[in-house]
């Protein structure tokens, strides 16, 4: 019978483990993406955003109004800010809004 660890570890620690030995980092990293997107720009924006994707540090925003598209991209060093402090980490280093 193996021998049973007496090491305490924290859900948090495991939970990483398995995320990280299962591969799953890049479907967790979107879903946090597209959940801080909605969040920060509220149901306004969100009602015209078609998709939100993440291709590796590039967050990928498809807008359904031009109008939008253009003042939001007044504002794309200030949206990367303030989603990499949501997210809690640099994830997102350029934005593309089409």
């Amino acid at each position: 019978m193996a021998k049973r660890q007496n090491e305490f570890h924290s859900i948090e620690d495991l939970m990483k483990e398995v995320i990280k030995e299962n591969k799953l980092t890049k479907g967790i990293n979107l879903m946090s993406v597209k959940e801080a997107w909605a969040k920060i720009m509220g149901k306004g924006i969100v009602s015209y955003t078609n998709k939100v994707e993440l291709h590796g540090k590039t967050l990928v925003v498809n807008l359904k109004s031009s109008v939008l598209r253009e003042e939001l991209s007044y504002g794309k060093e200030k949206i990367i800010k303030i989603m990499n402090e949501e997210l809690g980490e640099n994830l997102i280093s350029k934005i593309i809004l089409s």
